[in-house]
């Protein structure tokens, strides 16, 4: 008999939700969790310090006031790094205390140290008291997130190179800021450190950034950046980085012969899984060349029939949201009881400033599938909530099949993108057409008005043509529009892992 019938490893957004999960279908669970708290990366490290640092940083900059209020508009004139890290602190205790909660009421065991396996269903765990003990289940689900690739010849120092964890315990606000790579981690903190007034500059070997984004957004996106001063620098690879201690500033030299000069570099150029303290080999398992692991994308089994891994370390999309739900499918399927399939559309956000939200089909994509279609778009200063807010940017592009004028895909830049685009998704993934944002009615006045404007943007120019009846089983007979969903994904995480 095994002691448990389920040891996650790992209390992120995947470890924490399949524990539970597990914990309500009676089984016996045990979360093992290295650091000193539950949570993860994403509660310490990654999405909760990141996005509380944002909007931090938005409210006492006043950045949201400042199209009424002029540039110049401050909330607090003098913003330092204990400003920002006041609020991350309380956000931080109060997600953990939740958490703790949570594990205590639904009876989910937990443990402090390091895991290892022994052999396919023995882990030894290294506990932080010094003890040694060894445990056996009789499932395993792998939970341990990502940490910053930190290449050898970057001189990170903790306090003026850093990777995107060191960045929240800086000391100052830098003036000046070189961010190397321009995916996800590195653009969100490019940005928010732009609305400190901090001069940024983002150095990306790559010919554009977040190329898994519908391009006319990340077109849109790039302007605002440049319009604020922010230098964009795409097509250029990073050869050195030194740190001169005698004028206080870090220079990075590029291949290209050019030199940049800063108080301060980040390095955001991708993450590799935790799994190289597991002792994988003992257990039949191998990671990738990033330390990710390969699993089935509907049960999120390995290679091993009986471990699982969820969340980052199995790669794209790595986020918090689809983390949490690949950790619930992958618990019921472990302990035996029935799991939904994942869903085919879910949303994507980037915390950036401004958001960027996406869900379904780029305009990309939809060529690239041959799919006949139309594009309705809204600007958010066409909206009455536009202006009582002051926003003088920001926009709506939802994307339409013409066979079936369903909604293929809906893609946002602005304030309140990463809430907006659940309207989107909803309608996406209930097959709604451009009808339905035609003829339902949005509050007055709201950001959501959006959604009509380009709604009958789109109308007005597909007009009202033959359109096929709805099918009685609610599929469209326009295969194209629901191809597999497995190739999209594949083109995304393909983009998402350069």
């Amino acid at each position: 008999m095994h002691q448990y019938d389920l040891i996650v490893i790992g209390s992120g957004p995947a470890g924490r939700r399949a524990a539970i999960q597990a914990a309500k279908l009676e089984k016996k669970v045990l979360v093992v969790e290295q650091g000193r708290r539950v949570g993860g990366v994403s509660v310490h490290t990654g999405t909760i310090p990141s996005k509380t640092l944002r909007e931090t940083a938005l409210n006492l900059t006043g950045w949201r006031e400042r199209g009424f209020y002029g540039r110049s508009y401050r909330v607090k004139q003098e913003i330092h790094a204990d400003d920002l890290r006041r609020r991350l602190l309380i956000t931080l205790d109060h997600e953990v205390e939740v958490l703790e909660h949570q594990f205590a009421r639904n009876r989910v065991q937990q443990m402090r140290g390091k895991a290892h396996f022994i052999d396919p269903n023995t882990i030894e765990i290294q506990k932080t008291d010094g003890e040694v003990l060894r445990v056996t289940t009789a499932s395993v689900l792998l939970a341990v997130g990502t940490r910053p690739y930190r290449p050898p010849h970057i001189p990170f120092d903790g306090q003026y190179v850093l990777d995107s964890d060191e960045l929240l315990e800086i000391k100052d606000v830098p003036r000046s800021l070189i961010v190397v790579g321009a995916g996800v981690i590195g653009i969100e903190y490019a940005t928010i450190f732009s609305t400190l007034d901090t001069q940024v500059t983002v150095v990306e070997p790559r010919e554009t950034m977040l190329d898994f984004i519908d391009k006319e957004i990340v077109e849109d996106f790039a302007y605002q950046l440049r319009d604020r001063n922010m230098k964009l620098l795409f097509g250029q690879t990073v050869e050195k980085v030194e740190r001169d201690a005698g004028q206080n500033k870090c220079r990075v030299t590029l291949k290209s012969g050019r030199s940049l000069q800063a108080e301060m570099v980040l390095f955001a150029a991708g993450r590799v899984g935790a799994t190289d303290t597991l002792n994988l080999a003992a257990a039949g398992l191998e990671a990738d060349n990033r330390g990710r692991l390969k699993v089935d994308p509907e049960t999120f089994q390995t290679s091993v029939p009986h471990i699982y891994a969820a969340g980052d370390v199995v790669g794209f999309p790595s986020l918090a949201s689809t983390s949490m739900e690949q950790g619930r499918i992958a618990a019921r399927h472990a302990v035996g009881a029935p799991a939904s399939e994942p869903p085919q559309y879910f949303p994507y956000g980037i915390y950036a400033v401004p958001e960027i939200s996406t869900c379904g089909l780029s305009e990309e994509e939809v060529i690239q599938r041959g799919i006949p279609y139309e594009t309705g778009i809204a600007h958010f200063r066409e909206t009455s909530r536009g202006h009582i807010m002051g926003l003088d940017t920001g926009m709506l592009k939802m994307i339409f099949s013409l066979k079936t004028r369903r909604l293929l895909g809906v893609h946002i830049v602005g304030e309140g993108a990463t809430e907006l685009v659940h309207i989107g998704q909803a309608v996406l993934n209930l097959k709604g057409t451009v009808e339905y944002f035609v003829e339902n009615t949005f509050n007055y006045p709201t950001l959501a008005e959006a959604y009509k404007i380009a709604g009958l943007d789109a109308w007005n120019r597909m007009g009202e043509g033959p359109k096929e009846a709805p099918v009685a089983t609610g599929q469209s007979t326009d295969t194209t529009a629901t191809a597999a969903p497995v190739e999209v994904v594949s083109e995304k995480k393909k983009a998402a892992s350069k």
